[in-house]
């Protein structure tokens, strides 16, 4: 580490620039898509007092060109980040209890059910996840799945001046490898499963793999208390060891194998319930959810609320609390005479159980799966026939459309997922306005159908090269149900 400069007051600590003011400290680090460093000018300008950067050539340029700052070069960036924010916002993360969920698939509904169980028992939560931030059951817009640490442990603080006892939030593979939660003390850390996505970022399935396990082995900068686990997933067999050997206790699930599982499974389009079987005895759970996946992650959740005290009962009655999850097989219902559901799902594996979900509530002979999705731009293209596939070989009928273009051609993205579609022998049309493709896949239905519109979810804006724009599944469906019962069309 290298430092120059007089010692400063520093009032605020940023790391984009365009949020610096008057004695702000700036922190300069290489991220995945820009580099801080070359924003350095853009923050003394605004006023910022000192700099800290992972970039040597940059911290000799800063020291030539703004003698009168202190200016400190770290190799790595976001580590010191954390600890400085932690040091700066009074150290929250100690005055939370911290419990984080990871894996492919569940993360957001299994953070969810977790932080109903906790409000249910009047405990006071931070919840940090994909589909939005809560603060003390305040929302938050939420831009990341997992944020820098500099905003995490600003949203701690807010959250513990407001009485915020526990902390419950999705963790990345993404922010476990960029070190944004770096040295977080988690008291329960889940495991739900893995499944091929992101490796436009990793680049192999054991790459990805090893950025989940720095949650549960230690090499995140501390072990978790608990380690609860996926023993259905091959990975979650091989975590469990890792996390025992790391000193973490470990609460295995799953389906009919590990301390916590399921029976007498029964299930509607309207709910399900199930007997929770866990090592203090059994409890029966009823819930506004249903699906397999969501058997998965009312057990994940339940382990990590019995991890936090709670007894059976009060898990219970805490999963029987969440109504719904935004954009997880969420129904549309608009005095349509079929089934409209909304879901995230955006990974082959995701699609494969959505559309299996769906397909145990159409009767054979009269109903059946029509299936809308698309795949996102600038992501891991290897998986686009692998998602044609998953819908073709579920689907009666699929609308293959655009999700998230980014800065690709829709059309080009359309073109990757074909092979795989076509090589399933389904019915399918293109249609890469994504307003347009829901209209076909709505027109299409009849009594007893199920329209599943995959990919979006919760999401409210649609990512184009120029430009980002509203657009909400929900509403577009709604709409689009509402037309087709204007034109008298009889159905």
């Amino acid at each position: 580490m290298r430092r120059a400069g007089p010692s400063v007051d520093v009032r605020s600590i940023e790391y984009d620039s365009r949020n610096v003011a008057g004695n702000s400290l700036f922190i300069a680090v290489h991220g995945g898509t820009t580099d801080g460093n070359r924003f350095i000018s853009a923050a003394m300008e605004r006023g910022a007092v000192a700099v800290l950067t992972d970039s040597a050539a940059a911290f000799d340029e800063t020291v030539r060109t703004y003698p009168h700052a202190a200016v400190a070069e770290i190799e790595r960036g976001r580590h010191a980040m954390a600890l400085l924010a932690s040091n700066f916002y009074d150290h929250p993360e100690k005055k939370l209890v911290l419990s984080g969920v990871t894996g492919t698939n569940g993360k957001t509904t299994t953070a969810i059910l977790l932080d109903a169980m906790l409000n249910s028992v009047h405990r006071r939560t931070v919840l940090v996840g994909t589909i939005a931030y809560h603060i003390a059951g305040a929302a938050v817009e939420s831009p990341h799945t997992t944020p820098e640490s500099r905003d995490l442990l600003e949203l701690f603080a807010r959250g513990i001046c407001l009485g915020a006892t526990e902390g419950v939030m999705e963790v990345s593979s993404h922010a476990l490898e960029q070190g944004r939660v770096w040295s977080l003390p988690f008291d329960v850390a889940v495991f739900t499963n893995l499944t091929r996505d992101h490796l436009d970022y990793h680049g192999t399935m054991d790459a990805y793999f090893a950025a989940k396990r720095m949650l549960f082995d230690g090499t995140n900068g501390a072990v978790p208390r608990f380690s609860v686990i996926n023993l259905d997933d091959p990975y979650g067999a091989k975590l469990a060891v890792k996390a025992k050997e790391a000193g973490s206790e470990v609460f295995s699930y799953g389906w009919s194998v590990g301390e916590f599982h399921a029976e007498d499974v029964r299930m509607s389009a309207a709910g399900m319930q199930f007997t929770l079987v866990a090592p203090a005895g059994s409890v029966a759970l009823q819930t506004r959810l249903t699906g397999r996946v969501n058997v998965y992650n009312l057990l994940a959740a339940s382990a990590a609320a019995c991890a936090r005290g709670l007894t059976l009962d009060e898990i219970a009655n805490g999963a029987a609390s969440l109504a719904c999850v935004p954009g997880r097989f969420q129904t549309v219902a608009a005095g349509q005479p079929f089934t409209v559901v909304v879901d995230y799902a955006h990974t082959d594996d995701a699609l494969r159980n959505l559309i299996a979900l769906a397909r145990e509530f159409v009767k054979p002979a009269s109903g059946r799966v029509i299936t809308l999705f698309g795949c996102g731009g600038d992501r891991d293209r290897t998986k686009r026939p692998l998602m044609g596939r998953a819908a073709g070989e579920g689907s009666d009928f699929v609308v293959l459309t655009s999700d998230n273009p980014r800065s690709e051609e829709p059309e080009e993205i359309l073109r990757d997922v074909l092979p795989g579609l076509q090589a399933t022998g389904a019915k399918f049309v293109t249609e890469a306005d994504r307003a347009k493709a829901i209209q076909i896949a709505i027109e299409q239905a009849t009594p007893g159908d199920i329209v599943l519109i995959a990919g979006k979810g919760h999401e409210k804006t649609q990512t184009l090269r120029d430009r980002v724009i509203p657009f909400d599944d929900v509403e577009i469906a709604t709409s689009a149900i509402h037309a087709l019962a204007g034109t008298g069309a009889k159905r």
